[in-house]
């Protein structure tokens, strides 16, 4: 079977071939378009590139293992959760989720308005990876690209083919989509 003529697919169509012929190739097409996002989740929570790598992967051996046993709605999302998850996990098992939680414990002043700071902060930080998903593949990759990964615009044109003023301008028109969002967000916790 032929699947180059489906990249242009919507994730739920992608899925649900998955779901009725249960060829990985399917995903495959899915994991590519969230590769760089991943990436750029994974290195936020372990901060070091080759181990953000390593979980990358792992999170494409757990997805192409287990997705069959669940039915899936919102892929990126899901995806998105998994990832998360198996970052934690690793983190914990260094040691280091609960090492820097019992820091910022100690550390952290009683005053509750401060505390309350810290969580608003982490929220936003959460709500600000679900709004990166929101994003259209090309803003996602170039805002991915310039404010994770610190590349620059002519970095970004070499490595996407895209031209300087496309890059600048799903730059742009990502972070004004990624304040929308955020505000919608926020606007629908009250």
């Amino acid at each position: 079977m032929d699947l180059r003529n489906h990249h242009h697919k919507e994730d739920k169509q992608l899925l649900q071939h998955f779901y009725d012929d249960g060829n990985n190739e399917w995903l495959g097409i899915l994991l590519q378009r969230y590769t760089v996002l991943l990436l750029g989740l994974c290195m936020k929570y372990l901060k070091n590139e080759e181990e953000a790598k390593d979980a990358v992967q792992q999170v494409f051996l757990k997805v192409i293992n287990e997705l069959h046993k669940y039915k899936v709605e919102y892929f990126k999302s899901w995806l998105y959760m998994v990832a998360k998850n198996h970052c934690l996990m690793k983190l914990r098992d260094k040691g280091k989720y609960t090492q820097e939680i019992n820091e910022k414990t100690m550390a952290a002043p009683q005053d509750t308005s401060d505390i309350n700071l810290i969580k608003e902060k982490d929220k936003t930080l959460e709500l600000l990876s679900i709004a990166l998903l929101q994003l259209n593949k090309e803003q996602q990759l170039c805002v991915t690209l310039f404010y994770l990964e610190k590349k620059s615009y002519q970095q970004i044109a070499e490595h996407t083919g895209y031209s300087m003023m496309q890059v600048k301008s799903n730059i742009q028109n990502g972070k004004r989509n990624l304040k929308l969002q955020l505000a919608r967000f926020q606007q629908n916790e009250r």
